[in-house]
């Protein structure tokens, strides 16, 4: 790295740590206190009532406290990263990172505490004492030796989890790592020789790991600064080593490489030299963890064995091994379970969790995270990638899972999969809102197009269809160009088996298509020329003649182009006098629960008659998703105040609403604020209709409607569910071109569903 690389790195971390307020860490209230009534709930004389509980019943401290998901982050800062030794205080910055990954990825709290206490058995009485305060102890950067008697210590006297991250973290993804390492090597861990540098907290961890899974104790060969671990040496000597002692006599790394399968590398950099993987077993796998610098470079394994299987440390190649693949989620696991230990069987579990993700099809969000990247299982991906999110569900139920079968948890939950579907809702934020339009959906099989199906977020929805629904995908586009998207995104759809094809260029049903989209429009300026070059070059308007001629049930554009253009094919083959375009509406998932706008896309200026019926198609959507609907009708003017062009609009799609007696609440003109505000809308105008909060906004123009759905999205973090193409009977839904894989997912669940299911 050049020195001005290096220095504005660093000066962009110290930015990072400084700015907008110092450390990575806050402390936020999970209740209300803003009145009397929640301070006396908060703390005197309430807070008496779940002290006498706990006092009573000590489990009940997870029913009433936030200890049963609260994990200490404990250190000495006596074995920092690549940093040594640098006190307690200096190691405090790794310890918020440490819990900042924890809530992350798990979703788990944290307080990093920072201990200057060198002796290993005081450190052991400080963290045992802190028992009454935690769900979870995580030991992190103590060095070896004295970290196996501190963890040691903790574990015999302390009745919740203790894990010391450096030893079993980095083991756990090492065994997940090899694991799939052997299986493309072709070989298995009873056979093969192991050959490993660094005596340490992590190096002797994952060879008693790899011994779990089924490496012989007497294929291991250990080296240090002082060569070979054998029997009867006194320098650099621990218990720990002493254990994997080989042989006699003195040796070098260089000695025992000879046919090793598996080169195990926690040491320093430069260790392993080309000359020594030349000779090692066909197929080598060679992990060179040490960091920043491994202890050999990818390319220069490649030179000399280019079928080399090769992990590191490092994101900037592949196969990182990093921690975060497995604590996270094993603490999730033991956690939820109310686990007094992290056992073997947890740790093996989690292996497995980890390992057989990396052979399944990668989610799409990943591939959006890491994209430009192969995330295909074979050599260059061995385990999936830290922001994968379904590793919150794989891995975490498993530990679970094993915490009960092996009788450690004392909360053990009565059912698995809910809990895993859970653990999923947490992550994709769409999944519980979005459950009872799936449940609808699997109540039938219907066909979806997709115009656009060359494009990989479309291959990734197709994918997820097949796995999670019963529709079946229609994909239109050029059979080469989805071939080979397909293959390089790793994933096992193909054409014909797994979903129909239509070629725009080639396919038998070009005459039929042109003739039925001419005979539609042939009073409407279309010749038969016009119509066999819009039939080989608009996917959109061969969608629409499928659904048109009863081949799909329901067509799915808009991932490029303008939303507009793609309407005005859909209203050309597709409107009726019964269906027409109503109005787009999005559901925007906030974080203290959904709202939906709309129109965000159909009529700029819309009438009071179509806001009427803007308003009376949103309150039949929202009921899809389980919401009672409390529609909001929003204007510059607020309950008559202003005379304007938009509340005059407004206030007469109002009375059009009267008139029909619709079943659902609805109240306007009024400002946004006031639709969300209750209180404030109660001080304006008392006699409103409408109760509580709205949960719908409908604007009286598109502008309007588009800026709160954009704002929503860019600025409070708002995750879209649509745009829901309303009034047009299922058949036909526009997306924007921000979607992603899993929007278009939940579009085809949505496109998915019958018609008679939701009115």
């Amino acid at each position: 790295m050049t020195d001005d690389k290096s220095e504005s790195l660093r000066a962009a971390a110290l930015f990072y740590h400084e700015h907008p307020k110092p450390g990575k860490l806050e402390v936020r209230a999970t209740k209300p206190l803003a009145n009397g009534r929640d301070l006396s709930r908060a703390y005197s004389p309430g807070v008496a009532e779940a002290c006498l509980e706990i006092k009573a019943n000590p489990a009940d401290a997870a029913r009433y406290t936030a200890r049963g998901n609260l994990v200490a982050v404990v250190s000495n800062g006596s074995a920092v990263l690549g940093l040594g030794n640098i006190g307690a205080l200096a190691s405090k910055p790794v310890m918020e990172g440490k819990a900042v990954l924890f809530k992350k990825f798990a979703n788990i709290d944290c307080f990093d505490i920072e201990v200057d206490e060198s002796d290993p058995e005081k450190l052991a009485d400080i963290v045992c004492a802190l028992e009454p305060s935690f769900g979870a102890i995580n030991l992190e950067d103590i060095k070896a030796p004295d970290c196996f008697i501190v963890e040691r210590l903790c574990r015999e006297r302390m009745n919740i989890p203790v894990f010391h991250d450096d030893q079993h973290g980095t083991a756990i993804v090492v065994g997940a790592a090899a694991t799939n390492a052997l299986k493309i090597a072709g070989k298995e861990f009873s056979e093969i020789k192991v050959v490993s540098t660094g005596g340490g907290a992590a190096g002797i961890a994952c060879l008693n790991m790899l011994l779990k899974l089924g490496v012989k104790r007497e294929n291991v060969y250990l080296c240090d600064l002082e060569g070979l671990v054998y029997e009867g040496r006194e320098a650099q000597m621990t218990p720990q080593k002493a254990c994997y002692a080989q042989g006699t006599t003195a040796a070098t790394l260089d000695d025992v490489i000879e046919g090793a399968d598996l080169f195990l590398g926690l040491s320093g950099p430069g260790v392993l030299k080309p000359a020594m993987v030349k000779k090692m077993a066909a197929k080598p796998i060679i992990f060179a963890l040490a960091n920043p610098t491994p202890e050999i470079l990818p390319e220069e394994v490649r030179k000399v064995a280019p079928d080399a299987v090769i992990a590191t440390g490092r994101s900037d190649f592949p196969n990182q091994v990093n921690n975060v693949l497995c604590f996270p989620f094993i603490f999730r696991g033991a956690l939820d379970v109310g686990a007094t230990e992290i056992n073997d069987a947890m740790q093996l579990a989690c292996i497995d969790g980890i390992a057989a993700m990396a052979r399944a099809t990668t989610s799409a969000e990943a591939a959006a995270i890491y994209r430009g990247e192969q995330l295909t299982f074979g050599p260059d991906y061995l385990i999936p990638k830290p922001f994968d999110p379904r590793l919150m569900g794989v891995v975490a139920s498993a530990v679970a899972k094993a915490a009960m079968e092996s009788g450690v948890a004392t909360r053990p939950l009565r059912d698995l999969e809910a809990y895993k579907a859970k653990l999923n809702q947490s992550v994709f934020r769409s999944a519980l809102i979005m459950r009872p339009v799936f449940e609808a959906a699997a109540t039938t099989t219907r066909r979806i197009v997709f115009s656009e199906g060359e494009d990989e977020r479309v291959l990734r929805a197709a994918q997820a269809m097949l796995e999670e629904t019963t529709d079946k995908p229609i994909l239109i586009g050029r059979p080469e160009v989805i071939e080979a998207r397909v293959e390089r995104a790793g994933l096992d759809i193909r054409p014909t088996r797994d979903f129909e094809l239509v070629n725009p260029e080639n396919d038998p049903r070009y005459r039929d298509y042109w003739g039925t989209y001419h005979e539609v429009m042939q009073r409407r300026g279309v010749t038969p020329d016009l119509a066999r070059a819009i039939m080989r070059t608009n996917t959109t308007a061969i969608g629409a003649v499928m659904v048109y001629r009863q081949e799909a049930d329901s067509l799915i554009c808009g991932t490029f182009g303008q939303y507009l253009w793609h309407l005005n094919y859909i209203r050309q083959l597709l409107g009726t006098s019964d269906l027409h375009p109503v109005g787009a509406l999005s559901l925007m998932i906030l974080e203290d629960g959904p709202l939906f706008v709309a129109d965000t896309h159909v009529h700029a200026q819309p009438t009071p008659e179509q806001i009427a019926e803007t308003v009376i198609g949103t309150a039949r959507h929202v009921r899809r998703f389980g919401v009672e609907p409390k529609i909001a009708l929003c204007s510059g003017s607020q309950f008559g105040n202003l005379d304007s062009e938009s509340g005059q609009r407004m206030r007469e799609a109002l009375i059009i609403l009267d008139d029909r007696g619709v079943d659902f609440a609805y109240e306007g003109e009024m400002h946004i604020d006031s639709a969300l505000d209750p209180e404030l809308r109660h001080r304006i105008f008392p006699n409103s209709r409408l109760e509580g909060a709205a949960n719908a906004l409908v604007f009286s123009n598109t502008d309007a409607a588009g800026a709160a759905r954009n704002i929503l999205k860019m600025k409070a973090g708002g995750l879209e569910v649509g745009p829901i193409l309303m009034g047009m009977g299922n058949r036909a839904h526009i997306v924007t071109p921000s979607i992603t894989a899993r929007g278009l997912l939940n579009m085809s669940a949505l496109a998915g569903t019958p018609v008679r299911l939701y009115g």
